[in-house]
């Protein structure tokens, strides 16, 4: 068993150069055979294996690549001419700054991103855009309640059972959140459309939506090594997001490389990805309320043994 556990490694676990050396041309290889659509089989299907493995070997080896690119660039003459910029060697340095610059940076998109769906569904008369902006309405709120918080201090770890009633409120909004996105995955299955991007925008939003999803997952992960319910919960709405990205270019990428024929693939493997994310997303949900209650009753009941 020890040996195939080390094989997989070998196999799927690779240092950074080779990860990128590989991941690259599988990448481009893919988005040639689709954008081309008359290949032969054997180069489509060659181009779609090698972009899955390079896929799950950029997942696996995102921590090791990130540490190999920080280590360069910090060792750069440059980073520390920039590093002497106060507010950036701020930003850099302090984690609760730099996790309050991404919420204003996040309440700011995903405001704007609701007015255009908003709008947008009632110049087309649309349900399924109406649904999307109250999801992106529903993320603005829990960026919004997060950053009213993080505005008042700047060390993490302070006041640590208002984070973990923060971490509960985002947890029941994130409950609702998924009731939305149930809804709009039921239009996008029912109706069996997608999204579309013109011209060579699908791609630009592909390498977007891979590194935002792998990005989202390793800040999900290092950042509880801070201890502190709030920046963990921002992170848990980065994934979220970055989950309903993924779930929108598959749609438009079935909707623009698929065949008027594949109907019922479509609405397949739609339905199947976006059970799958509402399932991820319940689970957050449910543990991130579950989780708080339970640290928030210790720390409650902490307080009353000292205090008697």
């Amino acid at each position: 068993m020890q040996r195939v556990w080390n094989l997989l490694k070998k196999l799927f676990c690779l240092p950074p150069v080779p990860t990128l050396l590989v991941a690259i041309p599988s990448f481009a290889l893919v988005i040639y055979a689709l954008s081309a659509g008359n290949e032969p089989p054997v180069i489509t299907y060659t181009a779609y294996f090698l972009s899955a493995y390079a896929l799950v070997i950029t997942v696996t080896g995102a921590l090791g690549i990130g540490d190999w690119l920080r280590k360069g660039i910090m060792q750069n003459p440059l980073t520390a001419k920039i590093l002497s910029i106060p507010l950036l060697r701020r930003y850099f340095g302090e984690v609760a700054f730099r996790t309050e610059a991404s919420l204003y940076q996040g309440l700011f998109v995903n405001l704007a991103y609701a007015s255009v769906k908003f709008f947008s569904g009632i110049w087309y008369r649309s349900v399924w855009f109406g649904a999307l902006a109250g999801y992106y309405i529903l993320l603005a709120v829990m960026r919004f309640i997060l950053l009213h918080y993080v505005r008042g201090r700047r060390q993490t770890g302070e006041k640590i059972i208002f984070e973990w009633n923060r971490y509960r409120l985002c947890g029941i909004i994130l409950l609702l959140m998924n009731q939305t996105l149930a809804g709009i995955i039921i239009l996008v299955v029912y109706q069996n459309s997608g999204f579309e991007y013109p011209g060579i925008l699908i791609y630009i939003m592909a390498l977007y939506t891979f590194y935002a999803a792998i990005t989202a997952v390793m800040n999900v992960i290092k950042f509880r090594k801070y201890g502190s319910p709030v920046l963990s919960a921002a992170k848990a709405i980065s994934l979220t997001a970055a989950l309903v990205s993924v779930l929108s270019l598959e749609t438009a990428m079935l909707t623009q490389f698929g065949a008027a024929e594949d109907a019922g693939f479509r609405r397949s493997m739609t339905g199947a990805t976006g059970a799958g994310i509402c399932i991820i997303v319940l689970g957050m949900a449910v543990y991130m309320i579950g989780h708080s209650t339970r640290q928030m009753r210790l720390l409650n009941e902490d307080k009353e043994s000292v205090a008697s």
